[in-house]
């Protein structure tokens, strides 16, 4: 009886791991198989206005700033606007004479969303498109140039190519190989394929208008996935620009990344609850299949966990007869890493990526106690810190 039940729970298990690792594959090969389609060239230039919102970034705001007011984007086309909640005032006044539009703010709860919201509101005078960026953020100088491109080819909202402004640590290293993961898999491979590009919280851009009247009704701090959601549920593509490029800053150590992964987490639980039940009604009714995989997105387990998980049942059925036996076990383990090799650009092939690799098992542990610490985390700001200010180009 014990081993009938321990044999159901496995081969559950191990359904549940082989869909999660097929869903991967299958956007890891899309991603190997083409480019992102780049529309036309044009002479059209819509008026812009880039918000960068700050939570007490003193340490980088001012350089983000200058940075973003230098872009080949002819200047009387667009306006930089932060957002500075709880800015020293020797910042503010630092960012007035750059010159940026400042915007100050002061909630009891500080949330991003709340931030961008009045922003909004305050806005003196009126744009065709929103910009949305972090405060650590730093654009390659023709990086409205090529989200205007595809904003004047009919697209309404875009999503920009984030990539690592540092890889210094092994933390850092392994946070930017992630990050270029979620490119391939979720806005490449997705895009590829016909899908809509996931967002990711900066780099993106959004016709002003709708904009604005989604994130009037969004309140969590998952933010940027409350907001992909009202996108697909009004059917609205989101494009991937591949070869615009914002350089962000990447998590520099494990105490900043357990805070960073615990409200992600929270978030996602957030989602999976709220959306994918409901999702299924905007497949079969609607034939919303952009709104109903974004839900699903919601029940996948994380890859770190994944990857720990499908590394202990491998090892623990050569000595625990397992339904299915060991060599599936093992060979959805070997599909699984190779689906992460398919999804890791070749330039982080390096010396580097053996120290990262090294650092796995306790991001693993840091993630998996995470899972008993979510409560609060998806209704509470949790700052990230950022201290880089100079991009690193390989």
């Amino acid at each position: 009886m014990l081993y009938t039940v321990l044999a159901v729970l496995s081969s559950i298990l191990f359904i549940i791991l082989l869909i999660n690792v097929c869903y991967f594959f299958v956007f890891a090969i899309a991603g190997k198989t083409g480019s992102v389609k780049v529309s036309a060239a044009t002479s059209t230039y819509a008026n812009m206005v880039v918000f960068i919102p700050a939570y007490k970034e003193d340490n980088v705001i001012l350089h983000s700033a200058q940075a973003a007011v230098k872009q080949q984007y002819p200047s009387e086309c667009y306006s930089v606007v932060v957002i500075a909640d709880h800015l020293l005032p020797e910042t503010v006044a630092k960012l007035r004479q750059i010159p940026v539009e400042v915007i100050e703010v002061q909630f009891e709860k500080s949330t991003k969303i709340k931030s961008l919201n009045f922003a909004v509101s305050a806005l003196k005078k009126s744009y065709d498109n929103v910009v949305v960026l972090d405060s650590d953020n730093i654009m390659q100088d023709d990086f409205l140039f090529k989200l205007n491109r595809e904003l004047q080819a009919g697209y309404r909202a875009v999503q920009g190519h984030r990539v690592a402004k540092n890889e210094d640590t092994d933390m850092s290293f392994l946070d930017a190989m992630s990050e270029e993961i979620n490119n391939h898999l979720f806005r490449k491979g997705h895009s590829i394929l016909g899908f809509s590009s996931a967002l990711i919280g900066s780099a993106m851009a959004f016709e002003f208008s709708l904009f604005k009247r989604l994130i009037q009704g969004i309140h969590s701090v998952g933010e940027d996935k409350e907001l992909e959601l009202a996108l697909l549920k009004e059917k609205v593509k989101i494009a991937y620009v591949e070869d615009a490029l914002v350089y962000d800053e990447k998590v520099q150590d494990m105490e900043v990344f357990g805070n960073q992964r615990r409200r992600w987490l929270a978030s996602q639980l957030n989602i999976f609850s709220t959306y994918f039940f409901p999702s299924f009604i905007e497949l079969f009714k609607r034939g919303n299949i952009d709104y109903f995989n974004k839900a699903f997105q919601s029940a996948l387990i994380p890859r770190v966990l994944l990857l720990g998980f499908l590394t202990v049942m491998a090892f623990v059925s050569l000595f625990v007869p397992f339904v299915p036996s060991t060599f599936y076990w093992i060979a959805l383990w070997l599909l699984y890493i190779i689906t992460l090799m398919l999804a890791v650009p070749g330039r982080f092939y390096n010396r580097k990526l053996w120290n990262a690799v090294l650092r796995v098992p306790a991001v693993f542990l840091k993630m998996f106690l995470l899972l008993f610490r979510l409560k609060g985390a998806g209704k509470t700001f949790v700052h990230t810190p950022h201290h880089t200010t100079n991009v690193k180009k390989d």
